[in-house]
């Protein structure tokens, strides 16, 4: 477990930055909304986190693409719609910056995605249902 969770950390900040960073410094400076700019970052992030979770995190080559693909994609999915409706709350109803409250959704979401990433999208056939 201890292992899982380093990795998970390692990969889920190098896909937080490649987010972060294609929102903040690429596309929002070209005149991208930021909740647009969300959308294509997450479609990016999304490469890093299921190759780094499937090789590294879960170690999950064995599981066969065509059951952890999508059941990730469905996890990430999820994660992004909470990520979404968190980002669009904070900057509606608060007064904290685009970057700072993407920063908070971010690390919020992580905690969702670990657990389901672990229990059912990188989990065996048996172990899932």
């Amino acid at each position: 477990m201890n292992r899982e969770l380093l990795w998970f950390g390692i990969i889920g900040v190098s896909a937080m930055l490649v987010h972060f960073l294609l929102v903040a410094v690429v596309l929002v400076p070209v005149g991208l909304p930021p909740l647009l700019a969300n959308i294509l970052a997450f479609l990016l992030a999304f490469q890093v986190s299921y190759w780094g979770h499937r090789h590294k995190t879960f170690e999950a080559a064995h599981v066969p693409h065509r059951q952890a693909l999508p059941r990730f994609f469905m996890v990430a999915c999820l994660s992004f719609a909470l990520n979404e409706a968190m980002y669009f709350v904070l900057l509606r109803f608060t007064p904290l910056g685009y970057r700072l409250s993407l920063l908070i959704v971010l690390a919020t979401v992580a905690v969702f995605t670990f657990v389901f990433s672990k229990l059912w999208a990188f989990a065996d056939k048996e172990q899932a249902a």
